[in-house]
């Protein structure tokens, strides 16, 4: 679980292993009936942490508005050509990257992921608000895709992404709301789950796909 070097940087709860999701899911079930209930069905909850540095945003990059067929097959050709480390996208050319699967908007914005010289070491050490504004500043990548690294390549346990429209439809869905809630609205209705939004985020993204299947929807 979380070491009080965490709580005491000023980054809050990091999420290091199942133990922790379990503890913030307890926390959830506590705190809202519905959350509890929610897990009841989706059963324990995923720890989804990931690695964090280039590679994992650039992925995310290759990643967007495409099908995680296409996506997992565009990735595995640049690994295959080592182009997943910054010093190899500066050196190659737009053929090359195109080759690999890379749309010009997105050699576009792995060339600006290179250039951002983005110190992946001491993000580790920064605020989550401070985390979302200096990946926000690199073309390419946006507040959803910031959010995601904070939380899943970070750890971050208090992070939240209302943009997601599958978190926004397990909220409607749970929460037996008249409509789909928009990121605004979500992320305020967030702000009552603190300590623990990133798992809140995770028992939402269970139980959406628990009453999809449930439902029937595709």
């Amino acid at each position: 679980m979380s070491s009080q070097g965490d709580l005491n940087s000023g980054i809050g709860r990091i999420i290091h292993s199942d133990a922790c999701v379990a503890e913030g899911a307890a926390w959830l079930s506590d705190h809202d009936p519905r959350f509890a209930q929610a897990l009841e069905q989706t059963g324990p909850l995923p720890l989804r942490r990931k690695p964090d540095g280039f590679a994992e945003l650039l992925s995310a990059i290759v990643s967007q508005q495409v099908s995680v067929a296409s996506a997992r097959a565009i990735w595995a050709r640049m690994e295959d050509a080592q182009l997943t480390a910054p010093e190899m996208i500066m050196r190659v050319s737009d053929d090359e990257l195109r080759a690999a699967g890379l749309s010009r908007q997105k050699i576009r914005y792995a060339r600006a992921l290179s250039e951002a010289d983005i110190d992946f070491n001491d993000l580790r050490g920064k605020p989550d608000a401070e985390v979302v504004s200096i990946l926000t500043q690199v073309s390419g990548i946006g507040v959803w895709t910031a959010e995601i690294y904070a939380m899943f390549s970070l750890g971050r346990a208090d992070v939240f992404a209302p943009g997601d429209l599958a978190l926004q439809e397990g909220a409607r869905i749970l929460f037996d709301l008249p409509e789909r809630p928009k990121e605004r609205a979500l992320r305020q209705m967030a702000q009552g789950w603190s300590p623990w939004r990133s798992v809140a985020a995770r028992l939402l993204w269970a139980y959406y796909h628990v009453a999809k299947d449930r439902e029937g929807i595709r």
